[in-house]
């Protein structure tokens, strides 16, 4: 699998959460940029998580479900107050469910096992497909804009859901004070091959570079990235829109943005694969000069 020569592929996320799509971008051909959208910021009600998560510790809830790497990362958080990891925290008998193969990885790298995650459909709608009935309490911890279709699909099955927020979406960068810290290291110039780190562009660089036709596709990974390409960005003129989910391309829709690609599995490389679908049907026209932004360059 090849892009098309040429291929110069805006990527809607920050360089600490961007390393290995930039990586699998480089890999096949193309040429990845970073336009940071959106980032994490810590709970603005910190004490109704403190008591979720206390109350997790002491087995409160049959089963944990955690929609997100993000999720996992605020949850790590608050271990780490308690002066332990999210691994020791969880009492033995709780069962873990999860959405997308990065969660999983990243739990399980943690020590913490799943036990249940949809194979089809990754996505809230997969899960629920796959929930068994009457399964008693659930801790949902989320987001501060998360659907909640998953919540409500939980109890429709029976299931006691307390749904707690975990984290806040805003602006990118976060405030420093309120930053939830990575769960990855940032990308370094040894993730990507020759050295060479992504090129990060502002969104009035993004726009600039999409008007003269030198951006071919841009991958968004959620709806809120979704909201903020629409603002930013649109229209998108020539410049492929590529959607890591179907709630990812149905937000893109409802918009106006012409989705062209749709990745069958959320994974860096299910988006690329996406993105060279996107493409194939009309290749990007000969390169043209780009702006560069030698300064950008991350770290």
């Amino acid at each position: 699998m090849r892009m098309p020569s040429g291929a110069r592929v805006l990527v809607a996320r920050s360089p600490d959460r961007a390393g290995e799509l930039v990586s699998a971008l480089r890999g096949v051909g193309a040429e990845p940029l970073l336009l940071p959208l959106i980032d994490f910021e810590q709970a603005g009600d910190q004490h109704s998580l403190d008591v979720a998560f206390d109350a997790l510790g002491a087995g409160a809830y049959g089963w944990l479900v955690i929609s997100s790497v993000t999720t996992v990362r605020a949850l790590e958080a608050k271990a780490a107050e308690r002066g332990t990891s999210l691994s020791a925290w969880l009492p033995g008998s709780i069962l873990v469910a999860t959405i997308g193969p990065a969660t999983r990885r990243v739990l399980e790298s943690r020590g913490v096992g799943v036990d249940l995650a949809p194979t089809a459909q990754q996505s809230g709608t997969g899960l629920l497909d796959i929930w068994p009935d009457n399964q008693g309490s659930v801790l949902l911890p989320q987001a501060d804009i998360a659907d909640p279709r998953l919540r409500r699909g939980l109890e429709a099955r029976g299931a006691s859901v307390q749904a707690v927020t975990a984290y806040n979406t805003v602006d990118y960068p976060a405030d420093p004070r309120r930053a939830l810290p990575a769960c990855r290291p940032a990308l370094q110039q040894q993730d990507v091959p020759n050295g060479a780190a992504a090129l990060v562009l502002t969104a009035a660089e993004a726009k600039a570079e999409i008007g003269a036709g030198r951006l071919h596709a841009v991958v968004a990974a959620s709806p809120s990235a979704v909201r903020r390409i629409h603002a930013d960005l649109a229209p998108l003129g020539t410049c492929r829109f590529v959607a890591i989910g179907r709630s990812t391309a149905a937000e893109a829709a409802s918009l106006g943005l012409t989705v062209a690609s749709v990745a069958e599995e959320p994974t860096a490389s299910g988006l690329v694969a996406a993105v060279v679908r996107s493409l194939a049907a009309q290749p990007p026209p000969p390169r043209q000069p780009a702006v560069k932004h030698p300064a950008k360059d991350t770290p």
